[in-house]
């Protein structure tokens, strides 16, 4: 059995840089050997100025090693093509980063390698990369909700063109974007320059229990709570709980109010040392994919099961969710972290209902 393609999927506004990046990656000596595919949609191809093309050739070998390819049509057929072309020695690469229009929700784009199965035999997701204007990007995230779910599906973000914004003007889209996206790694570029080990090999699509939830986006939940726009979790009389063990440290929310800015996108951490039952769970979440699959952009869990000597861990985009078995618990406190992010998600329903189905 050959090992599985890595894929990127590079996402970012119009006008974000993603052609700048790209055109950094393939024209770097960095020895790697990388298909790119362009869902095109500007003027601006990139391959044009760094070599000369077939005017009939779809696909366009690099002097370093890298291969480019726009698509105009189905982006499974580009990727079956590519790895026919590439079986059968016509071409040589070994992961392929796909640049998103700009005005595209990454998610159909992600969803191609689980739901399509010869594309799942030859690929594997390997994170999406999303670039944000330090210059636009907050009137963007206002304006459109495209650039918001480009932000929510992130496993990284760049913030680009720091050069043309001032450090204050940086650090407040960070801010922003990390309420956003509370589990994607932020930083800053300028002229597309970026390590490659930042854009390939990220795994943001493994399902490990290696949570990435920012850690400054957790230190906050201890603040004012009068502005902090925390929901206290009510009990009604269907609650269900055992109230003489419920412990209100233990599952916590995490959300902000902001004053200037309402994103549709919003994130929140669902945290507590009370185990699952993993029937009540299982039943809850297949319910809540089924009616809010659709505003569900990623979440992602490391799961404490009643009776589990092991983790679990829990990733998806929309409804599609995966789980797999981490690592023993050992010394490890044993606790759950779900990390949800959407669009106008029912946060009291989720919650309440995570409540509902702990021991």
């Amino acid at each position: 059995m050959m090992a599985l393609i890595p894929v990127t999927i590079l996402s970012g506004f119009l006008g974000s840089g993603k052609t700048t990046l790209l055109k950094y990656i393939l024209s770097e000596n960095h020895g790697k050997k990388i298909a790119v595919i362009e869902n095109e949609f500007g003027e601006e191809n990139i391959d044009n100025d760094i070599l000369v093309q077939d005017s009939n050739e779809q696909i366009v070998q690099m002097s370093n090693g890298c291969v480019c390819c726009t698509i105009r049509g189905d982006l499974v057929e580009a990727l079956n093509n590519l790895w026919e072309q590439r079986h059968h020695k016509k071409i040589q690469f070994d992961r392929v980063v796909i640049e998103t229009t700009g005005v595209a929700n990454p998610g159909p784009v992600a969803q191609t390698f689980f739901m399509d199965e010869e594309v799942a035999s030859h690929y594997i997701l390997d994170a999406v990369v999303t670039l944000v204007d330090a210059k636009h990007g907050n009137q963007q995230l206002d304006q459109h909700e495209e650039a918001q779910q480009q932000v929510g599906f992130a496993d990284r973000i760049f913030i680009t063109k720091t050069d043309l914004v001032g450090e204050q003007d940086v650090a407040a889209l960070k801010h922003r974007l990390m309420h956003m996206n509370p589990r994607a790694p932020i930083m800053g570029i300028s002229q597309g320059v970026v390590p490659l080990e930042k854009v390939l090999d990220l795994r943001g699509f493994n399902l490990n229990d290696k949570l990435e939830i920012d850690p400054h986006f957790l230190e906050q939940e201890d603040h004012d709570h009068e502005n902090c726009g925390h929901d206290h979790h009510e009990h009604g009389p269907d609650c269900g709980h055992d109230h003489h063990h419920h412990d209100h440290a233990a599952p916590q929310v995490v959300q902000f109010a902001r004053k200037n800015h309402t994103d549709k996108i919003q994130s929140f951490v669902f945290r507590s040392d009370r185990p699952f039952d993993s029937k009540k769970l299982e039943d809850f979440l297949g319910g809540i994919l089924s009616v809010f699959g659709a505003k569900l952009l990623r979440y992602k869990g490391v799961l404490y099961i009643k009776g589990g000597a092991r983790k679990v861990i829990i990733q998806g985009v929309h409804e599609m969710m995966g789980s797999d078995l981490g690592a023993p618990w050992g010394k490890d406190k044993k606790e759950t972290r779900m990390v949800f992010i959407g669009t106008d998600l029912p946060k009291d329903v989720l919650l309440g209902g995570l409540e509902t189905c702990l021991v």
